[in-house]
């Protein structure tokens, strides 16, 4: 059974919190009620649920302004940040008068606005392995806000020790993503990723930019993904990923598997919390230096540039080759690297055969660091062809120097 044929999903709202709606709240959601796979009941446990959202950026804004208006009970909103004019053309929540502000006390006043039966916790800070487990204690569900890969795995790893459902959602240029992860009944976050990135390998909306409606579209599917897991009865996003392309118009939905080997909800299983930032911080190649200003990043294996590679990939004259790209499939999915053959980096010594050792291979990853990672694993299990790694990985291949 594939997950999109997977049976209805209950409640994640106990029977026992519910209670009836008084006439003011009747006449408020009239619309909602009456859609039949919500009515009053479904109602009543959208009026009883807590959700947090961690961020009140991009993608908080439009799913707190939704499940506001949508009647959810309590509403947690936990962001460390002051609001920014460039903030503006995606975060709708705030507007210019808020500049300065911080975004909790911006998004708590236009909740008030919008549905002042609404409760707001408001919790201005960053999240860290410290705080995580408190910040996440008492909460139904939790939408994914965040901006950055530290923050994703972290609230993933708390989301998963606290058996709460987390709802990811992310943005970048004019591509997005909507999933839910919630290991009680499928993957979590690290069975799509399981490893974090190389330090700075995807650039962030500041540097790479973001289309401003794509997280209005992101972030009201997050609202109702939340939504669809309150009210239960319907099949949430468990064991499938939406992939978005705003400008191109096309959504694609993939399956995620749960993986019996994951390091987070596996066997062995998580443990404890950590930062991330050590995984995921700043390095050299985020900086804007040339690469001859930085050196190359891995020296130890052989290394080829954008600009040589596509003189290699020349239709007239150019050499044969292999390209292996060892990115995972939402990665590949989003953006393609043309010809290459594709398996992920866990799989790459097991279909080592699946390799021409005659044929030079182009390893690729999105910044060079997974793809310098399977060429070592791939020598070391005794493959014998020639291996060279594409050095900053699709990122330089996009904005050659």
């Amino acid at each position: 059974m594939t997950p999109s044929q997977s049976s209805a999903h209950p409640s994640i709202i106990a029977d026992h919190r519910i209670r009836p709606l008084s006439v003011e709240e009747t006449d408020r959601y009239a619309r909602n009620m009456l859609v039949p796979e919500v009515g009053v009941v479904g109602q009543q446990r959208i009026r009883a649920a807590r959700v947090l959202v961690v961020g009140a950026g991009g993608l908080g804004c439009p799913a707190i302004a939704y499940l506001a208006a949508a009647g959810v009970g309590r509403l947690g909103i936990v962001d460390p940040d002051v609001v920014e004019i460039s903030n503006l053309h995606r975060q709708v929540l705030h507007r210019s008068c808020d500049a300065g502000t911080a975004k909790t006390e911006s998004a708590r006043r236009a909740v008030a606005d919008l549905n002042p039966e609404v409760e707001v916790i408001t919790m201005p800070v960053r999240l860290t392995s410290a705080n995580a487990m408190e910040v996440l204690d008492g909460w139904d569900a939790v939408i994914d806000g965040t901006d950055n890969f530290p923050a994703r795995y972290l609230l993933g790893d708390a989301c998963l020790l606290a058996g709460i459902p987390l709802i990811h959602g992310a943005v970048l240029r004019s591509h997005g993503q909507v999933g839910v992860f919630d290991a009680r009944r499928g993957p979590c976050y690290r069975c799509l990723h399981p490893a974090p990135p190389a330090p700075r390998a995807v650039p962030s909306c500041a540097q790479a930019g973001v289309l401003g409606v794509l997280p209005g579209l992101v972030g009201t599917m997050q609202a109702t993904e939340a939504l669809k897991l309150i009210v239960g009865g319907a099949s949430p996003l468990v064991g499938r990923l939406i992939v978005l392309d705003a400008w191109g118009a096309r959504v694609r939905e993939l399956p995620v598997r749960k993986n019996p080997r994951c390091t987070a909800c596996g066997q062995q299983g998580l443990t404890g919390l950590i930062d991330y930032e050590d995984f995921c911080g700043a390095s050299g190649a985020e900086t804007g230096r040339a690469p001859e200003e930085t050196g190359r990043a891995h020296p130890d294996v052989p290394g080829i540039s954008p600009a040589e590679l596509r003189e290699w990939m020349r239709p007239e004259g150019g050499a044969a080759v292999t390209i292996l790209d060892v990115r995972e499939e939402i990665e590949v999915a989003v953006e393609p690297m043309p010809g290459a053959v594709h398996i992920p980096l866990e799989q790459v010594v097991p279909r080592r055969d699946e390799l021409d050792p005659h044929l030079p291979t182009i390893v690729v990853c999105a910044a060079g660091a997974r793809s310098a990672r399977a060429i070592r694993a791939l020598l070391q299990a005794g493959y014998s062809g020639e291996l060279i790694n594409l050095d900053g990985g699709m990122r330089a291949w996009r904005h050659p120097q």
